[in-house]
């Protein structure tokens, strides 16, 4: 099965045009709030009816605005999980279930059984949404969505309204019913831990429009574009001056740096990931003496701002280092590997 998507739309601040195709993997979209990600999804599954374009599942014309064809979304085989899950509260965990469910009674009981026990929901099939948790709703949700057999499941924000302890509880628990689904599904969120996690393929989205498609984990190594590179989550960034093939300076951080990818002409910034930051290493390329200028303690890392002493008054850069790595010091010295280096357009 696949999907292919083509949609236009007009929105307040910008225009929606989108355009890509989806054969047999969980595609992520990944983008800041407002840029239309959810929109995409809502055209998708025919709650939002684009101004053109053509949506098409396998063989099945969703939608295609030349030919007047627009299915109703309780015909298109599109399973969407909301954001705040969108239960009825007035109606108890079984009967959530059953919403959309054809067949006899005795089937629609077997296919609630099924779904209760799959996602351990048994003892609260009398409960309502009110007298249940987050993360319970969440199951119920799901379980309402795959009882109705979709062939597109498309996920917004899946873990948005729960408490960290939650998130990590249930994305093992999500996984594991996504490896079952044997359909095509996009997620959609501003997490790029999310969406590094559930998805093969990845799509980074910027004021409507599609900046960079492909492999996840290629688009993290190399984002090749700055917006991109800001949207997965790189913290250090500058425009640069080429000094030579391998050769650049940071501009913002009044950096001379040696890299191992060569510099193109249509390179135009450089950025490093605070992680990939080392401390100490050879007193030789991309070797600096820092000054500590702050810092942000979390339970198990620190997030430190440093600043080369004799490059004031440069950008600082963000490091990331463990607890038991840092001295006791007002100072530092840090290694950059040229490997690290992440070229941008």
């Amino acid at each position: 099965m696949s999907i292919e998507v083509a949609l236009h739309k007009k929105l307040k601040g910008f225009e929606l045009d989108m355009a890509f195709t989806i054969r047999g993997k969980c595609t992520g979209i990944l983008g800041a709030s407002g840029c239309g990600k959810s929109m995409t999804l809502k055209c998708i599954a025919g709650l939002e009816k684009p101004d053109k374009g053509v949506v098409r599942l396998g063989e099945k014309i969703l939608f295609n605005k030349a030919q007047r064809i627009n299915i109703p979304p309780q015909e298109r085989k599109v399973g969407y999980l909301f954001q705040n899950y969108a239960l009825f509260p007035h109606m108890t965990v079984e009967e959530n279930i059953s919403i959309g469910m054809r067949g006899s009674k005795i089937e629609i009981k077997e296919k609630i059984d099924d779904q209760i026990a799959r996602f351990s929901l048994k003892g609260l099939e009398g409960h309502y949404p009110s007298q249940l948790s987050g993360g319970q709703q969440q199951r119920v949700a799901l379980a309402r969505i795959l009882a109705y057999e979709p062939e597109v499941l498309l996920l917004d924000e899946p873990f948005s309204a729960l408490d960290s302890f939650l998130k990590d509880a249930l994305a093992k628990q999500l996984l594991e019913v996504l490896e079952d689904f044997k359909g095509d599904m996009i997620m959609v969120s501003h997490s790029r831990d999310e969406l590094y996690t559930f998805c093969d393929q990845l799509i980074v989205m910027e004021n409507g429009r599609a900046l960079l498609e492909g492999s996840t984990k290629d688009i993290f190594c190399q984002p090749r574009k700055m917006a991109v590179a800001q949207l997965t989550g790189c913290k250090n960034i500058s425009p640069i001056k080429r000094l030579g093939k391998h050769q650049l300076l940071a501009v913002d951080w009044n950096l001379k740096l040696t890299t191992k990818e060569e510099i193109k002409a249509s390179a135009k910034y450089v950025g490093v990931r605070a992680h990939d930051i080392k401390l100490e290493g050879q007193v030789n390329d991309n070797y600096f003496n820092m000054e500590i200028l702050s810092y942000l303690e979390f339970p198990f890392e620190i997030d430190y701002l440093v600043q080369e002493k004799k490059s004031r008054p440069a950008q600082p850069l963000c490091c990331k280092f463990s607890k038991a790595q840092v001295p006791n010091s007002k100072e530092i010295n840090i290694f950059i590997p040229p490997e690290a280096l992440i070229l941008l357009e």
